[in-house]
């Protein structure tokens, strides 16, 4: 009898032990996908903090082109239309494309300067464009730290075992990377 009661309590010691071991893993494991994902939300703020800076200028430089180039109506629309896209862009996924679409209309604004001498050398012009360069600089950095921390983030959280927590605990990997935009997947043409 007495030996069945030491089988017993050692059974029930070895079940709670496990039952302990199991619990710290998934505590551990589930606040390191909090931290993480948490990681992932400051790094999309960064970003959207530098588009929002960018987003800031581009009027003060659409006005300036226009001052100029007023018969390229087509243009100023396409880069107001892209402009108000990424400001009522509320998800990154979303934010991501009006970006692309934003890039590209800024790309045939800036090529507009090649039609006009005057406005090539209008300092305003030129310290706009001096900012915008210096804010496309910022974005690039802060799109390569967003997608780094997504991409540890995604990482963690398919590993063994922590794609059994995550699932447990209702995490799911997040794909709003930031990529090229198909235009920047062509090269451009050269023509003497």
């Amino acid at each position: 009898m007495r030996r069945g009661l030491w089988v017993a309590i050692a059974v029930v010691v070895v079940v709670v032990l496990a039952g302990l071991l199991v619990f710290g893993s998934y505590v551990t494991a589930k606040n390191q996908m909090v931290a993480k994902q948490e990681a992932v939300h400051e790094e999309w703020s960064q970003v959207d903090v530098v588009l929002q800076r960018r987003a800031d200028l581009i009027p003060n430089l659409v006005a300036t082109v226009k001052g100029y180039a007023q018969h390229e109506e087509t243009v100023f629309g396409d880069v107001d239309k892209a402009r108000e896209a990424l400001l009522g862009a509320h998800d990154p996924q979303s934010k991501i494309q009006a970006n692309g679409q934003l890039d590209g209309a800024l790309g045939r604004l800036l090529a507009i300067s090649e039609n006009y001498p005057n406005l090539k050398a209008d300092q305003n012009f030129l310290a706009l464009q001096d900012q915008l360069e210096g804010s496309e600089n910022r974005i690039a950095v802060e799109r390569r730290r967003y997608n780094e921390t997504l991409r540890d983030y995604n990482t963690f959280i398919r590993q063994f075992p922590n794609s059994i927590w995550a699932g447990v605990a209702g995490f799911q990997p997040d794909n709003a990377y930031f990529q090229a935009s198909e235009g920047s997947r062509q090269a451009p043409q050269v023509k003497f």
